[in-house]
């Protein structure tokens, strides 16, 4: 019997299925009007900020757990970008998860499978969006790759993901929409980023 939370970055497992179907810890959901993240220390959901704008996130959202965004998943950017200077952006892999059903809370576990993803550059780090629907969902989990999602629902996720950062007074973008990409590249996308993960807790544990 465990006497703490569990850490939902770190105590949290992908899944004995992944990639194919993960754990997603969802930070918050589309009738939320501030935006929550977890508190990398405590573990705990924290305000990173009230919603100043019309930005509403069209899904449920959050991370992945014991994963990382560090330089096997920037290469997938860098190699589209023709670059070699794009790093990660340090954070666990963020995703996007559909369901048709009304989900009033974060501070979740939802059991999600990967069928896509949005490549973003913010302000010169990767930072991917996978995108995903909810297991056994009446709808949503009839669909297996990108290309079936509505188009309506991407350009929804891409609007959102392309301005939620942007102040009225910003002059350019600062997240860059690159590539949609599909179910396999996605997957690819959540072993690199297990991979960036090993590497980040070594380090972690040696600097202890």
């Amino acid at each position: 019997m465990k006497k703490f939370k569990a850490h939902p970055w770190h105590g949290i497992t992908l899944g004995s299925n992944s990639p194919e179907v993960v754990n997603a810890f969802i930070e918050i959901v589309p009738t939320d009007t501030v935006k929550y993240e977890v508190d990398k220390e405590t573990g705990y959901l924290s305000i990173d900020r009230p919603q100043r704008f019309s930005n509403i996130v069209p899904a449920l959202y959050g991370f992945l757990p014991q994963t990382y965004c560090g330089d096997l998943v920037a290469e997938l950017t860098n190699i589209q970008m023709k670059r070699t200077d794009i790093e990660g952006d340090g954070d666990p892999i963020d995703i996007c998860v559909l369901t048709e059903k009304d989900i009033t809370h974060g501070d979740i576990i939802v059991k999600a499978r990967p069928i896509g993803g949005l490549r973003l550059l913010d302000q010169d780090k990767a930072d991917d969006k996978l995108i995903a629907v909810l297991e056994g969902d009446a709808i949503y989990s009839t669909y297996t790759n990108i290309k079936d999602v509505p188009h309506m629902v991407i350009d929804r996720l891409c609007h959102y993901f392309t301005t939620y950062k942007d102040l009225p007074t910003d002059k350019e973008a600062r997240c860059k929409l690159l590539h949609i990409y599909n179910a396999s590249t996605a997957r690819d996308v959540i072993e690199r980023a297990s991979k960036d993960y090993e590497k980040f807790a070594n380090k972690k544990s040696l600097e202890k």
